[in-house]
């Protein structure tokens, strides 16, 4: 009967699950081994190098993530307190998401040294788009920034005699521009000065371009500063059909709301 039993439980025992522990060993083979595979990617340049592009991509975005996240959520709470309600202006004209959307750019410009076997060509170019990027992110978060001012401005008394949309339109269509020449300069790696020399040479295109724009701003600058329009005045000009309040003055277009 002794005997039975021993046989039962020797057949028994290999079928019961065990518990292994990890040994420092076996950690200390896998870390090695690991040593071993990033070493064999010395005799394949390109994809030692693809590999840590892709690396150095996947740590700037989740960077990003996390930088939109902290600077979104702190800017949230400070908006709270009523001496800083008007960061929640900055906030819903997306001035801090743009800002967040540069981290990215930016990683990879200050990573790109670190990633091996990369050739001096491709970080120059790399590094141009990404200096690129940051510049139309900068460029974006200033327009974002100048409509929160004209949002913070239309809360005021001023903002019911006189209208600013028209020198904020001209200020993002002046930023708009020279970002414009800024990013391409950058990317063909060439001097601003340069672009804007040609720009120079150019100038009677550009003026019979932007004819309107002038002749619509100057325009402005006569109404505001000489006080001859108000938002709120009553105005009749039949050729046109216009007979009512005026509601806004813009660079381009004066708004009145015609009675019924």
């Amino acid at each position: 009967m002794a005997s039975t039993l021993l046989h039962l439980n020797a057949l028994i025992a290999p079928s019961c699950p065990t518990e292994e522990s990890v040994s420092p060993m076996d950690i200390k083979q896998l870390w090695l081994n690991a040593q071993d595979l990033w070493g064999a990617l010395d005799e394949h340049p390109l994809l030692h190098a693809s590999l840590g592009l892709l690396v150095l991509l996947v740590v700037a975005l989740v960077l990003g993530r996390v930088a939109r996240y902290l600077i979104l959520h702190a800017v949230k709470l400070l908006g709270r307190q009523p001496s800083l309600h008007w960061l929640n202006d900055l906030r819903h004209n997306k001035v801090f998401h743009r800002l967040a959307q540069m981290t990215p750019s930016l990683v990879i410009q200050f990573g790109l040294y670190l990633v091996p076997d990369l050739s001096k060509t491709a970080i120059l170019f790399i590094g141009n788009v990404a200096l690129a990027l940051t510049i139309l992110f900068l460029v974006l978060a200033i327009s974002a920034l100048l409509n929160a001012l004209l949002d913070i401005y239309a809360r005021t008394e001023h903002a019911r005699t006189r209208s600013i949309k028209g020198y904020v339109q001209l200020a993002k269509m002046v930023l708009f521009v020279f970002g414009a020449i800024i990013i391409v300069a950058t990317l063909i790696d060439r001097s601003p000065l340069l672009l804007l020399s040609g720009l120079g040479a150019m100038s009677a295109v550009i003026l019979l371009v932007y004819k309107d724009t002038l002749l619509s701003f100057v325009a402005s600058v006569q109404l505001t500063s000489n006080d001859m329009l108000r938002v709120g005045d009553w105005i009749e000009m039949p050729q046109v059909g216009a007979d009512g309040d005026v509601v806004d003055i813009t660079l381009h277009t004066v708004k009145v709301q015609n009675y019924s």
